[in-house]
């Protein structure tokens, strides 16, 4: 800082300006990311369900997050939701993960959270496949279902 008020304080506003371009651009990134990869993804695996009479839907929430949304068979009620979350004031696509499910239709929601996608960099979140998230979304309700399955509670 120089000892020049008047430069202080308009150096403060430039760099308030440039996080403020920087994170409206992480939000369009993420909107992207959504548009191109996230929805046809899901709509993806929506479709493959359909053939084991489970219902899906996807729920978005521009800037802020995307959740896939899996049914109990022939049910209206959620069984599973995969949820990418942006966060709040984020300056990249530093992504976190959200997993909601329930045992049977009855039993309430259990949650965590996490970060999405562990093994790829923000910086490769926009390069991501379909392909890849359609297989970690498989996974993670895999994984649910069989511990659902075979909890012992």
């Amino acid at each position: 800082m120089t000892k020049d008020w008047k430069e202080n304080l308009a150096s403060f506003f430039e760099g308030y300006r440039i996080i403020e371009r920087s994170k409206d651009e992480t939000i369009k990134n993420f909107d992207q990311f959504c548009e191109f990869v996230v929805e046809p993804a899901f709509e993806s695996v929506g479709e493959e369900l359909k053939n084991y009479r489970i219902n899906s839907r996807i729920k978005k929430s521009k800037g802020r997050s995307i959740a896939f949304q899996i049914n109990f068979p022939k049910s209206r009620v959620e069984h599973f939701l995969y949820i990418i979350l942006f966060p709040k004031n984020s300056l990249e696509l530093q992504l976190k993960l959200c997993l909601k499910g329930r045992k049977d239709k009855n039993s309430p929601m259990e949650e965590t959270e996490g970060r999405f996608m562990k093994d790829i960099a923000p910086s490769e979140i926009l390069k991501m496949k379909k392909e890849d998230l359609i297989l970690d979304v498989i996974e993670h309700y895999r994984s649910f279902c069989f511990k659902s399955a075979t909890r012992t509670e």
